[in-house]
């Protein structure tokens, strides 16, 4: 029964996920009115459920074995400061890393609590954080100049029946990769701590995300799919399948590196080349700014209250 509390919040974080990765995944079609909503909801969870079962075990080792193992308490303590970070920023439909939360919290608790930090793995994965979401803006700019010297010389009609079918495509990718990846940094830790197994893990944490997609997740979407820069389906499927590209690249090397950023940082690129001037550079700001103190606040926050019960309690 103890083990339950962690676990609750092990998959309040995986319902956080779908409420804020389904912008990742379906905001660009959303935006580009490309797909109802609730069709891109289904398709969106099963392939976060193919993503994390085929290919979560690389960023799971690296999150729940490598970075620090933390005790019950620990786990439970990160998971939980996690879980309400990344809702609260939710409900003020601003986009935050899942990955950034969780590491922070993860990293601030095991030094409060004395335990053994690998710290050259942190530094990958901060300097992953780093370089991803520039990475996808070379891939958005790469794709939308190869685009343009391919597909652009189609007709009119034979290029719009390509690009949305290309951008259905690839919001799935994205949705695998938040499996892969995202739902596999958030799982990590409670399935090396031997709270749940691997498969139940998978089909608990999947049908959280999915659960969390269709209750909040249309508060992020407006967010993604329109608020940075004007998106077209030409110009969204470069943006999302560059980021998606990147991502994976990440996920085959075991590093949890964020989908909301890479896919900013697609975006961000494709509005560079089409002119500076139709980036949203204020929400742009305010972006890059919760990327910079998300894990800051949670590391913070997390050793604060780990120490204080250490101390008090």
């Amino acid at each position: 029964m103890k083990t339950l509390i962690p676990l609750l919040a092990c998959f309040l974080i995986a319902f956080s996920v779908g409420s804020n990765s389904t912008s990742n995944a379906v905001g660009i079609c959303i935006g580009c009115q490309i797909v109802n909503l609730k069709k891109a909801l289904l398709y969106f969870g099963l392939f976060v459920f193919l993503g994390i079962f085929l290919q979560g075990k690389e960023v799971m080792e690296t999150v729940g074995n490598h970075l620090v193992k933390l005790d019950f308490e620990g786990i439970f303590l990160s998971l939980f400061i996690s879980a309400t970070l990344i809702i609260v920023s939710n409900f003020k439909k601003l986009p935050l890393s899942t990955h950034q939360v969780v590491i922070g919290s993860l990293t601030g608790t095991g030094l409060a609590s004395g335990l053994r930090i690998d710290w050259s793995v942190l530094l990958e994965i901060t300097f992953s954080w780093f370089i991803s979401p520039f990475g996808a803006f070379i891939f958005a700019i790469a794709l939308y100049w190869l685009m343009e010297k391919t597909i652009s010389r189609m007709g009119f009609l034979q290029i719009e029946r390509l690009i949305r079918w290309l951008l259905i495509i690839s919001s799935l990718f994205v949705a695998y990769n938040t499996g892969a990846n995202e739902l596999a940094t958030v799982l990590g830790p409670a399935i090396h701590a031997n709270l749940t197994t691997k498969m139940q893990g998978v089909i608990l944490g999947s049908l959280a995300v999915f659960t969390g997609a269709v209750v909040l997740g249309p508060r992020v979407i407006d967010t993604i799919g329109k608020g940075i820069t004007p998106l077209d389906p030409y110009s969204g499927f470069a943006a999302q399948f560059g980021a998606s590209l990147c991502v994976l690249l990440f996920t085959f090397l075991g590093m949890p590196v964020s989908t909301t950023y890479c896919i900013i940082g697609g975006i961000s690129g494709v509005g560079a080349l089409k002119g500076m001037k139709t980036v949203k550079y204020r929400l742009l700001q305010r972006l890059i700014l919760s990327w910079i103190l998300a894990p800051l606040l949670a590391f913070f926050i997390s050793y604060l209250l780990f120490s204080f019960k250490k101390a008090f309690l």
